[in-house]
């Protein structure tokens, strides 16, 4: 199961099945998104693709001499276009990829429009998602839900993103959903609907243990997407964002030109492939090594350009020293950036102070810390705010709660009303009342022991003692002990069987750190492959955003501390 694997099949066959010559690659607003993910721009020339157009571009010029290969996603838009096109056809031939299910009576208006027969083919090419990484992928979908509601659009576009997951990966799954999220239930239904009405597209080769679904809602794990970040990958995203891939560096100070953008890729960068799930100490001496290597094959290259053989031998390795000096300058402005916002917001201490309110139960401990802290000057805005919104989700009910006193605070240190409000609005998101599962208290006398066992780890993991929630239902799932009255079946049928393929999704969002999570247990677990997908891939910015645009905008902050109201929906 490999999401970037099965959209680059894709493209690759889009490609080749058109035939030698020069073409056109015609999107639309979405796609080139999922071609990016998995195909660098100096790749795709390299199968005389020689033009990248949108469809829904005015005044593009006639070119005869291509041939226009269109992946479009099916919507009544893209058609429209793609009738128009049609009909005053601008290249020779074409050859139409959906990169969904389209209807039949779309096909009928296309064949209609198609006067001039200049239509190769029309088919269906199922990368409909973004791969963000083999085991990972995301819809790009912002504010999914109005309160505890689907949103009518985004429940039709992100079905229509799982189950072209599915069919890329050729899955028909079991669907297990968490009983106390309605929007959970509601999207194993769309998608259990299209599986059911599509049936002759999801009849695969039966498998002894059927693949499973299992979707999740983001309110059941607020604390997860509110944490900084410790490994790489999670860290660029939390600290700089990475958007579709690409970091934007224009804020750095002193940013050269060509820097100001950079593409973080493991398909194409060795680098950022073998370091993207460790840890930053690690990470630093890892550019150390790289810098050294460099410095090492630079004076070769510079040295004996003396004879023929010397300049002809410089110039077939030159295009390879050019790729690692991209690299390594690449690497070294990232890392070098990320250091600096860790000293300037002092987050190694907002960090441990983080993992504290998130993984102790020590009440007048975190609470001092958290005071402490926003005392502090070099504490942003938004890292002040964030300590809070901890410390009021897991002390919520806590017969002590201060966080009167705590908001108090916010308001002294200047903290924004926008931030300050942003506090009762994550609880009214992910608070207890809504939660279906505990996150806080250790379940039983093992985990109180796997708890003290990871404290005696050491300092060099305090930054990293969080688990999220979903390694722990993962965790309960492949030992066939998740509970059937949390997390039901739709329809019937159960699995006797422990899962081995299993697709997770996360409505409202997914993060890297559980990204990371996925990664360890495909790693430890052989026989078992784990997807992960959400609406969205988070940091703290963009949670923060879901929970508003989800129009949770919290009360006015005079009144913060007042019991949180009963919601009518839920």
């Amino acid at each position: 199961m490999n999401a970037v694997l099965a959209v680059k099949q894709y493209v690759s066959k889009m490609i080749e099945d058109s035939g030698p010559g020069m073409k056109v690659l015609l999107m639309d607003r979405e796609t080139p998104g999922a071609v990016s993910m998995v195909y660098t721009q100096s790749e795709i020339l390299q199968k005389e693709v020689y033009l990248f157009e949108r469809i829904d571009s005015p005044g593009r010029e006639p070119m005869k001499h291509l041939k226009a290969v269109c992946f479009l996603r099916p919507t009544k838009e893209n058609v429209d276009y793609l009738i128009q096109e049609l009909r005053r056809p601008k290249y020779s031939i074409y050859y139409i990829y959906f990169s969904n299910v389209i209807s039949k009576s779309d096909i009928k208006a296309l064949a209609e429009a198609d006067e001039q027969e200049v239509v190769a083919e029309i088919q269906e090419f199922y990368g409909d998602y973004i791969a963000v990484n083999p085991h990972v992928f995301s819809l790009n979908l912002l504010g999914c839900c109005q309160g505890r509601s689907w949103d009518p659009a985004q429940l039709s576009r992100t079905t229509q993103g799982l189950t072209a997951l599915l069919l890329s990966l050729k899955k028909c799954p079991m669907i297990r959903y968490q009983l106390s999220s309605e929007p959970a239930k509601r999207l194993a239904e769309c998608v259990k609907q299209v599986i059911t009405k599509e049936y002759e597209l999801f009849d695969f080769r039966r498998t002894e243990v059927p693949p499973l679904l299992l979707i999740l809602d983001r309110s059941d794990d607020a604390i997860t997407p509110l944490l900084n970040q410790w490994t790489y990958q999670a860290m660029v995203h939390e600290l700089l964002g990475i958007n579709n891939n690409r970091v934007d560096l224009s804020r750095v100070p002193g940013i050269s030109k060509d820097l100001r953008e950079v593409v973080l890729s493991a398909e194409n960068d060795e680098f950022y492939a073998n370091n993207m799930y460790l840890n930053f100490a690690e990470i630093g001496s890892n550019i150390k090594n790289l810098m050294e290597d460099f410095q090492k094959r630079k004076p070769k290259e510079q040295q004996k350009l003396e004879s023929i053989a010397d300049m002809k031998a410089f110039v077939e390795n030159y295009p390879q020293f050019k790729k690692m000096s991209g690299t390594v300058s690449k690497h070294v402005t990232v890392v070098g950036e990320l250091s600096r916002l860790v000293g300037e917001r002092n987050l190694l201490e907002v960090s441990e102070v983080e993992q504290e309110l998130a993984c102790h139960n020590d009440h007048s401990s975190a609470l001092q810390n958290v005071r402490r802290l926003l005392q502090n000057p070099k504490v942003t805005e938004l890292d002040a705010a964030r300590l809070v919104m901890l410390y009021a989700l897991h002390y919520e009910r806590h017969s002590s709660n201060s966080l009167p006193g705590l908001m108090a605070d916010l308001k002294n240190r200047g903290v924004s009303e926008r931030y300050r409000k942003l506090v009762s609005a994550v609880v009214e998101y992910g608070g207890k009342r809504v939660r279906g599962s505990d996150l806080f208290s250790p379940k039983d006398a093992v985990a109180i022991t796997k708890q003290f066992l990871k404290g005696l780890k050491g300092v060099e993991n305090v930054y990293t003692q969080h688990q999220p929630l979903l390694q722990e239902t993962l965790d309960q799932l492949i030992k066939g002990k998740l509970k059937d009255s949390q997390y039901p079946y739709l329809g019937p049928n159960t699995l006797r069987d422990r899962p081995q393929d299993i697709i997770v999704f996360i409505i409202g969002g997914a993060t890297y750190e559980e990204a990371l999570t996925v990664y360890n247990l495909n790693r430890t677990n052989p026989g078992v492959r784990v997807v992960l997908g959400g609406t969205t891939i988070h940091n703290t910015r963009s949670f923060l955003e879901e929970v508003t645009a989800s129009g949770f905008r919290g009360r006015s902050t005079e009144s913060s501390h007042a019991a949180p109201r009963p919601s009518s929906r839920r």
